[in-house]
């Protein structure tokens, strides 16, 4: 890859990645001759890529022939963005960046979008308070309906799979990473089956935090790096607050109540599906241990 400038958070990933020989490291081996086939498919000029980049992800300026500015990103097909795609397509731009092509090549899914410009994340411009706000006014337009025959899986299905996921973990980890197993267990069974009681079923960022809400000029902020499942709308705030992680520890409750005001959501709900949400990262997030105790019923 001599002369292929590579995001460092990709390098560093796929350095930390177990699995990295059998799978991502193919992929980022064939990167140089995906983006160079990509960039003649849509008559693009590149730029270096966004530094330090995401994990995930190889993400550019670029400019189309037309002299429009684009952004140019081409990630290793998961299953959690399988269809950010459509996703973008069904918001329309409205309150995300707007999808101009999207093609998948291999095992890489790319995606031709607008630029935001600066492209500062909230994250770096507003205190937290303030961030609480733009991120609920973006998912209030976020929850729509999709049309009929629209490919989108359901939380159920993701939250089963998590479920599944952090049982196996559970059972093998090390006595100082587990959380009580009265308290993980009661947590994982409310993970299964609180997306099967939501009374509304709408279309689910679901990995909404500050750093991937950017400033641009056609809307002063838009989301970026969905990854849209269908279900109840009281699962959407946990990432941002998962986010703030001094602020979820020192006031869980009070944390929950606020983002509930502001959405227009049931308190009660969402303090269980942060206590659920909790539990399952508990194995990843020590800190979250604690905020599993304070919201245990």
């Amino acid at each position: 890859m001599s002369g292929f400038e590579l995001p460092r958070n990709l390098v560093r990933d796929v350095d930390d990645d177990a699995d990295g020989v059998s799978a991502r490291r193919p992929w980022l081996a064939s990167l140089p001759g995906v983006v160079d086939d990509l960039a003649r498919r849509w008559s693009l000029t590149l730029g270096a890529p966004f530094q330090p980049g995401g994990s995930a992800s190889w993400v550019a300026p670029a400019q189309d022939a037309a002299g429009e500015r684009l952004v140019l990103k081409v990630g290793r097909w998961h299953e959690e963005a399988a269809h950010e795609a459509e996703g973008l397509r069904a918001w329309d731009g409205g309150g995300t960046v707007r999808l101009i092509d999207a093609v998948s090549e291999g095992q890489s899914s790319a995606l031709l979008l607008e630029a935001c410009e600066p492209g500062t994340a909230l994250s770096q411009v507003l205190p937290p308070l303030e961030q609480d706000a733009v991120v609920a006014a973006l998912l209030r337009r976020l929850w729509i309906t999709p049309t009929a025959g629209h490919p989108f899986r359901t939380l159920q299905s993701m939250c089963e799979q998590w479920a599944d996921e952090f049982e196996h973990k559970f059972a093998s980890a090390d006595a100082h990473l587990k959380l009580d197993v009265g308290i993980a267990r009661a947590g994982i069974e409310l993970f299964r089956y609180l997306p099967s009681t939501s009374a509304r079923a709408v279309l689910l960022c679901t990995d909404l935090h500050p750093d991937n809400v950017l400033m641009a000029r056609r809307e002063p902020w838009l989301v970026i790096d969905p990854k849209p499942y269908l279900g109840d709308p009281t699962y959407d705030p946990l990432q941002h607050m998962l986010n703030h992680t001094e602020r979820l520890r020192a006031d869980p409750v009070g944390f929950a109540q606020r983002m509930a005001d502001l959405l227009d959501l049931d308190a009660a709900r969402l303090r269980k599906w942060l206590f659920a949400r909790s539990v399952q990262e508990s194995l990843n997030d020590p800190h979250l241990h604690a905020v599993a105790h304070d919201l245990a019923p």
